[in-house]
């Protein structure tokens, strides 16, 4: 039985065929696990477009989607996923942009595109221009700001529930406790700069390392140097010392009786 997964055709020269269809459109070429990549001019992403369906046969336009990089003058990416059904062939086509730069819509070639560039507009905050319906189209109505930009909080900045008083759902600011504000984020599957608590008995602390404050019952543990000395104080101390022999007879009690202790008369 074959692979579930669709087989993706690798076509010989396919890379150097589609830089000579952009030519100075083209930025640049990552080929990469089989998967091909073209950056191309923001204001030449229409005309890119319009070559890569009709003369590259790149007929169906499957994704749009963002990626924030915050450390980059233009912090955003856009990244267009194409499939050439006749050829059975998938690339990727990139532009980059920042929060003011508008990039050029290809609604006019694909229109699922227009549903696709909201998404990424909403999530984001890419503008796209030549698109007539730039809604946001995954949040909710009067949401602030991006949620997958990097810098956005994650707990967001507004919380919603419902308010019995007003009869509807209210917006509030949102409200930290005191514990999450100071909490330590960092996940040790990530790769925490010290070892946690407990690890150093295997690879020994690391410079850095939080030392938790010994309490004094933990630094010196209570021991008993004689037997007699049994921790609960003096008094048991001395209880403890008397041998059963001496101890006082207990009273016998009814419940004794009803388990056959022996009674006076019997002894008699």
């Amino acid at each position: 039985m074959g692979h579930s997964a669709p087989k993706i055709a690798t076509i010989e020269g396919i890379t150097q065929e589609i830089e000579a269809i952009l030519g100075s459109m083209l930025v640049e070429t990552v080929d990469h696990a089989d998967e091909l990549s073209f950056t191309v001019l923001r204001d030449a992403l229409p005309q890119a477009m319009t070559l890569l369906r009709d003369r590259a046969q790149y007929q169906q336009l499957m994704e749009i989607a963002g990626v924030d990089y915050p450390d980059r003058p233009e912090r955003f990416e856009v990244a267009y996923h194409l499939l050439s059904v006749t050829r059975n062939h998938r690339i990727r086509v990139k532009v980059s942009t920042d929060e003011d730069l508008p990039v050029p819509t290809v609604t006019h070639l694909w229109p699922v595109a227009g549903w696709l560039e909201r998404e990424v507009f909403d999530m984001y905050g890419v503008v796209f221009e030549g698109n007539t319906d730039l809604r946001r189209i995954l949040t909710d109505y009067g949401f602030k700001g991006h949620p997958q930009r990097k810098d956005f909080p994650l707990t967001g900045y507004v919380e919603l529930r419902y308010s019995e008083e007003d009869k509807r759902v209210v917006y509030e600011p949102v409200k930290l406790a005191q514990d999450f504000r100071s909490f330590d984020f960092m996940s040790p599957w990530e790769g925490a700069e010290y070892i946690l608590p407990g690890d150093e008995k295997a690879k020994g602390e690391a410079p850095g390392a939080p030392t938790p404050a010994a309490s004094p019952a933990v630094s010196t543990p209570k021991t008993t140097e004689k037997k007699s000395d049994t921790g609960a104080g003096e008094a048991a101390n001395k209880a403890s010392q008397v041998k059963s022999a001496d101890a006082p007879a207990k009273p016998a009690s009814a419940t004794d009786e009803g388990k056959g202790a022996a009674k006076p008369e019997d002894k008699a």
